[in-house]
């Protein structure tokens, strides 16, 4: 297996590839959060119908909404 090339990046320039990177990170969360946010206004506008705990957990699972 060959090996890795050794790459040399300036600290300025890391320094803002990392500030990039954690802005997206931040704009996934809140787009996630935005996700969730809807998926629980449809429940409480009973536009889910569920009619226990789990059948409702299990619509925001296959939603990919973390259920704990």
């Amino acid at each position: 297996m060959p090996l890795m090339e050794t790459l040399t990046i300036r600290k300025k320039a890391f320094t803002k590839i990392l500030a990039d990177v954690e802005t997206l990170i931040d704009d996934v969360e809140i787009a996630l959060d935005e996700k969730v946010a809807v998926r629980m206004k449809d429940i409480d506008e009973a536009k889910v119908e569920g009619k226990s705990e789990k059948e409702l957990d299990d619509y925001l699972r296959k939603r990919g909404v973390k259920i704990e």
